[in-house]
């Protein structure tokens, strides 16, 4: 989601995934529900969590390392300086339902690992009530406001096949559309490894498929 700059090492580089730019379907479809023993889960977090972190992110979905399930990882911390809220919140969403979206409508700007070289406007409620399972599969039910709020929204749509410039103004992103095109077709830079779709299918996946919340 949110860019940031996090030293790299050995480690993290050899777990690093490639990650999914627009254009690949993968980004578009809804994600399933998983449960405890779903093949290989603790290692995948972990890999997520190195992906996310060599890729200078503070947020990745599943759906962008290839995996249409109900799964994202956060670490808000970096941004603690800036705003209080995020300070320790590291958490790993599991087939996580937005309940309500509450407060006020917040307007902040965002980018995508996905959508690399492109960053927008995007107008988010900054309160969510949201229930999960963590890691350890316990349940939580919760109200998170603030950064995490967001970068958590961000990360639940990727899990429903939406992407942050779906939430732009139609005409805004009329007006991107090339871009997004372009970018689709591989014609971009990312200091991180990632995986384009099908050039003779991409434009199909750069609109929304669902009908937005």
């Amino acid at each position: 989601m949110l860019y940031l700059c996090l030293s790299k090492n050995f480690n993290i580089l050899r777990d690093m995934l490639p990650i999914y730019i627009i254009g690949h379907k993968v980004l578009r479809q809804v994600g399933q529900e998983i449960d405890k023993d779903y093949p290989g889960l603790q290692e995948l977090i972990e890999k997520m969590f190195a992906t996310m972190y060599d890729s200078d992110g503070v947020g990745l979905a599943a759906q962008q390392i290839g995996k249409p399930i109900k799964l994202f990882v956060i670490d808000a911390t970096p941004y603690a300086d800036d705003f209080p809220e995020a300070e320790g919140f590291k958490r790993v969403f599991i087939n996580a339902k937005i309940v309500e979206y509450l407060g006020e409508d917040t307007v902040l700007n965002e980018g995508c690992l996905s959508i690399p070289g492109i960053r927008e406007d995007v107008v988010r409620k900054d309160k969510v009530h949201i229930q999960y399972y963590d890691e350890n599969f316990q349940f939580h039910d919760e109200i998170i406001e603030g950064l995490p709020a967001r970068v958590l929204q961000h990360e639940y749509d990727h899990t429903y096949g939406i992407l942050f410039t779906d939430r732009l103004a139609q005409l805004r992103r009329t007006m991107i559309r090339n871009r997004l095109r372009s970018i689709a077709r591989g014609k971009f830079k990312a200091s991180y490894p990632v995986k384009l779709g099908d050039k003779s299918t991409v434009d199909r996946y750069i609109s929304p498929q669902v009908q937005l919340a």
